[in-house]
Formats: structure tokens, C-alpha cells, sequence
């Protein structure tokens, strides 16, 4: 009778150590907080995608229109919340309003290489942590449907390119209502916002190798060279640009979303 042959840390010429791992830290914390993390955000997209509601309001010195809602192109929308014009008939419930972007903001987070660690190990523990070994013997990588769709980040980065300018032009028209300009807390957090996904989106591994890729001679490319190193400072903040970036989609929205729906009012500086 054929024996089984073991794999991963009981495979043929691994140390036979009896314990699951000799790590002493508490290395479970940091898969819980992302599995806790990365949870709450779907459970908020998702409260936030069946309500359809509360995420447009225009004053006489401010238009805010929130990052889950833009563009507005549906029949839907409300008046006033489709700056790019009305492309599809009235959406049924949990179809979300920004759907030409949020399929593809999705596949870029979904497809980044810190998201990718962050929820493998958090949901799917492969592995858990460094120097634990996951509880499967088989691993075939990212050569498989739908993991061979990591490769496709590349893309999904250039599309979010896009929808951060899109992001951008509604920071801008924020600044302005139906009676000319003014300031409000609203328009600090949609700049800030804003400057938080150009960072985390400019900061992205594709991003780094289009700015210097394929060149030898640094000092032949002087622009180039000086782009790489900006990315690079924030290629190195990648984790901690992810989640800042994250919580601020999720505040906009809801600091929208509650004066939109009357429960606070915007501070206004000027205007």
C-alpha cells in the first residue's frame, strides 16, 4: 500500500518539531484586527449600498456628493447629483449607484499586494502569520481561476487613476453651491479624502514600476528618477495608506450621509 507523503511543515527533511510554531509574540492580533477591520468595512458598504439615501446634499455655498455615490449616472440619482449625465434607467435595490466604479475600486484593493497579504492571512489563514504554518497541504498560488486575477492589479490601478481624478473634480465642485463659494468642515474632510486615495493609488507597486521600469541609468532620466523616489516614499507607507485611505472613504460618506439626512449640520468657515 502506497504511502502518503506529507506535506508543509511535516514534509520529508523538515525538523520534527512537535509545537505549531516557535513564535513567542502575540502574532494572532494583527489577522484578528484585519479580519475585524476589513469585515466592518463590507458590513458598512453593504448597509450603506441597500439604502440608496442620503448621500447628495446641495447648499447655497456647498455641493457634497459622497465617494459611494460618484458618478451618479442613473435615473436614480437624485437632482443635482449627476454632474456626468444620466447613463442607465432607475437601479433596484443593492445595485450601487456608482457602478461604473466601485466594481473597479474593488478589484484594485482586492488585487493589492498589502490587501492580499492582509486577507489571506486574515481570512484564510495561508498562512496565518510568519513562520505559522496554514492548516492545508496543497498550494497552487495565484496560477488558477480567480486568484490568476491578481494579475490583473495592474489594470484595475490604472482605472482607479481615473476614478481618483473623477474623486477630485467632486472635492472641487464641493466648494461651490448654488450661490457661490464657501468653506465647511464637509469640504475638509472631501480634500483630505482626496489626498488620502491619490496617495495610497500613486503609492501602489504598478505605479512604482511604470515610473522607472526597464531603465539602468538612473542618471539618464532625471524626472523619472525623482518620480520613482516620491512613489517610493509612499510605496514604503503602502499598509498604513491603505487603511487611512479606507476609514476615509468610510467617514465621507457617513459625515455626508448625516447631513444629507438632517441629523447634523455642516460647520461652515466661510460661506
Amino acid at each position: 500500500m502506497a504511502t502518503q507523503v506529507e506535506a508543509g511543515v511535516g514534509a520529508p527533511g523538515r525538523a520534527p518539531i512537535a509545537a505549531k510554531t516557535l513564535r513567542k509574540d502575540n502574532w494572532k492580533k494583527s489577522p484578528l484586527l484585519t479580519f475585524i477591520g476589513l469585515s466592518a468595512f463590507v458590513l458598512y458598504g453593504f448597509i450603506r449600498t441597500a439604502t440608496q439615501s442620503a448621500y447628495f446634499i446641495e447648499g447655497a455655498s456647498y455641493t457634497y456628493l459622497s465617494p459611494f455615490a460618484s458618478p451618479c449616472v442613473s435615473t436614480t440619482c437624485v437632482a443635482g447629483s449627476s454632474d456626468f449625465g444620466h447613463w442607465f434607467g432607475a437601479f433596484p435595490t443593492m445595485v450601487p449607484l456608482a457602478i461604473l466604479t466601485l466594481p473597479f475600486l474593488l478589484g484594485f484593493r482586492l488585487t493589492c499586494y498589502y490587501y492580499r497579504k492582509a486577507y489571506y492571512r486574515a481570512f484564510w489563514q495561508s498562512p496565518v502569520a510568519c513562520a505559522v504554518p496554514e492548516p492545508r497541504g496543497k498550494y497552487s498560488g495565484e496560477t488558477r481561476f480567480p486568484l490568476i486575477i491578481q494579475n490583473a492589479h495592474r489594470y484595475f490601478w490604472m482605472v482607479a487613476v481615473l476614478i481618483s481624478l473623477i474623486n477630485t473634480f467632486d472635492a472641487i465642485k464641493a466648494f461651490h453651491g448654488t450661490a457661490g463659494f464657501g468653506l465647511g468642515l464637509g469640504n475638509i474632510i472631501l480634500v483630505v479624502n482626496v489626498l488620502l486615495l491619490w496617495s495610497y493609488t500613486m503609492g501602489c507597486h504598478s505605479c512604482r514600476h511604470i515610473t522607472l521600469g526597464r531603465i539602468n541609468h538612473f542618471s539618464k532620466h532625471p524626472v523619472r528618477y525623482w518620480l520613482y523616489q516620491r512613489v517610493s516614499w509612499l510605496n514604503g507607507r503602502h499598509m498604513q495608506l491603505a487603511w487611512t485611505s479606507l476609514a476615509a472613504v468610510v467617514l465621507t460618506d457617513a459625515y455626508i450621509a448625516l447631513v444629507s439626512s438632517g441629523t447634523i449640520s455642516d460647520l461652515r468657515f466661510i460661506g
